[in-house]
């Protein structure tokens, strides 16, 4: 089942997506959010049979697929590829950092560059949502508090989050974390190694990994995080970027407008967003 969030007719709501189009859940719960956590997905995948689409997916504009997540969880250097190109050195735990639900995007709403740095790059990733919330999971329960996955561009504005040690500057400028197009839930991945990643900028793959090839699973990450902060249904954690980052080119290779960078994980989709300069206000 997929499911989304989008707005038609200048009112926002959420859906299943049904063949082309979308089959409108609004009104059952405030949002997908909600839903997510009143454990609904079940009864709402029985009502999905035989539906026709209420809007084709032309006729939406898609949201970020949980717009107002209670936390949003980042994980830096989780490819090996990726912290070989940067230098850093292997560490026991995850590096883990924060970004603002107000900094995001859904699919084909533009990445806004924005007037204080021409550094914009691409980060592509999988990203989790939780379903069942918790404290100190175990690993080998994680699985079961996960309510699906989707693409994410964790978009950088390179020098800011190079001002300090600090990551938080350049994680957080406005329409800088794209989200979507939709969340495929989690009983239709068998087995998420399996599945790959790949960044396109303008149609050439700059990123290409097997989600295997994490540095710390999916089920590290949840029992680690829920460690230090109780997660929350409808959180999202963005597992991290493989190598091939345009700042770590040879010529550097960032994003300008005009430009189209694609974030596509095999058996979820792929999200996809235009580069726009920042208007002056």
């Amino acid at each position: 089942m997929k499911l989304t969030t989008f707005e038609h007719g200048g009112k926002q709501s959420y859906g299943a997506v049904v063949g082309e189009g979308i089959f409108d859940l609004g009104g059952r719960f405030a949002d997908l959010r909600a839903l997510i956590a009143a454990d609904a997905l079940d009864g709402i995948r029985a009502t999905l049979s035989g539906v026709k689409p209420d809007f084709d997916l032309k006729e939406v504009a898609f949201l970020p697929v949980i717009p107002n997540p209670d936390k949003i969880l980042c994980v830096g250097l989780n490819y090996e590829t990726h912290r070989l190109e940067t230098g850093r050195p292997a560490t026991e735990y995850p590096a883990i950092f924060t970004r603002f639900a107000d900094t995001q995007i859904g699919h084909e709403q533009p990445i806004i560059r924005p007037r204080v740095s021409s550094q914009l790059d691409y980060e592509g990733e999988l990203a989790v949502v939780i379903g069942r919330g918790g404290r100190y999971i175990p690993e080998s329960e994680v699985l079961g508090h996960i309510a699906g996955y989707a693409c994410y561009n964790d978009v950088t504005v390179r020098d800011w989050q190079r001002h300090t040690p600090q990551f938080t500057p350049g994680k957080n400028f406005p329409a800088t974390g794209a989200f979507g197009p939709w969340m495929v839930t989690a009983d239709e991945i068998s087995d998420l190694r399996n599945l790959t990643l790949t960044t396109r900028l303008n149609g050439k793959v700059v990123q290409h990994a097997a989600i295997g090839e994490m540095i710390f699973t999916i089920e590290q990450l949840v029992a680690y995080i829920s460690s230090f902060t109780p997660l929350r249904s409808g959180d999202v954690i963005c597992t991290g970027t493989p190598g091939g980052v345009g700042f770590k080119r040879q010529p550097a290779l960032f994003m300008a407008p005009g430009d189209l960078i694609e974030v596509e994980v095999s058996g979820i989709g792929i999200l996809s967003n235009r580069v726009q300069d920042e208007v002056p206000s």
